[in-house]
């Protein structure tokens, strides 16, 4: 997910997203510590989308209070 696609989003979009991407993290590294996975690097996107959401919901935030 890219940066122009998350600023798009609604507050509550943005904190949805991030919790399923978090929940989708933990099942990777799940499966991936039991059997690889076919493509290891969807482990990095993960965590780089949930950044990028955690990101944009604190520069938000940090707006709001201004």
């Amino acid at each position: 997910m890219k940066i122009n696609e998350i600023r798009e989003l609604t507050d509550n979009e943005i904190r949805e997203r991030e919790l399923v991407e978090r929940d989708t993290l933990t099942r990777m590294r799940l499966s991936h510590a039991i059997t690889q996975l076919d493509n290891p690097s969807q482990i990095k996107e993960s965590r780089r989308t949930i950044a990028r959401l955690a990101t944009e919901r604190r520069a938000r935030e940090v707006k709001q209070q201004q």
